[in-house]
């Protein structure tokens, strides 16, 4: 929103008896809008590991959804305090996977797996395989915590029979999640 935006917003609430913005509410439970999603955003404690994977998560499945696929709405409306009490405070890895297929042709069917935070090497590529190689994937998006070894990557191409990318969680990501996020309070 520019100042010319901000502005105009401003004139509005003062005609409909708001003179100060900050006071509008949106519904009836007596807490204006922007405040409630921001603070739906704010780490009041918790690790920083399940915030972290809490922003991974919700930046794919946002990707996601912007592709095309079918996302549930549950899925990204879940708050950061929803998200740690659903997988506790440290969460399992595995529970954080999830698969979906595109809206417009459910036979091409994507999965997400999050990695450790060691560097991966070709063991754990040969893991991840073994445990989608029965799944009839058209993609996997593996999101590593950690590097990549070099014989690792090198390794998805002779493995995987499918398209296979690689997102690398880092605090800038992190940042841009944050910033994805608030702008869906608006």
């Amino acid at each position: 929103m520019d100042s010319a935006d901000s502005t105009a917003a401003t004139a509005a609430l003062a005609r409909n008896g708001a003179a100060d913005p900050a006071a509008a509410i949106d519904d009836d439970d007596g807490v204006p809008e922007v405040a409630a999603c921001i603070s739906s955003m704010i780490d009041r404690g918790g690790s920083v590991e399940s915030h972290r994977l809490f922003l991974a998560r919700r930046t794919a499945l946002e990707m996601l959804r912007d592709r095309g696929y079918s996302v549930p709405e549950d899925e990204l409306a879940r708050t950061l305090p929803e998200f740690r009490a659903w997988w506790a405070d440290k969460p399992e890895l595995e529970r954080l996977a999830f698969t979906t297929t595109l809206a417009s042709d459910p036979s091409n069917k994507v999965k997400v797996v999050f990695c450790p935070p060691q560097p991966v090497k070709i063991a754990l590529i040969r893991e991840i395989y073994s445990g989608v190689k029965e799944e009839n994937l058209s993609r996997l998006i593996l999101i590593l915590q950690s590097r990549i070894m070099s014989r690792a990557k090198e390794s998805i191409k002779d493995i995987f029979p499918f398209k296979v990318d690689t997102f690398q969680v880092r605090l800038s990501d992190m940042l841009v999640a944050l910033h994805i996020s608030f702008s869906f309070c608006k």
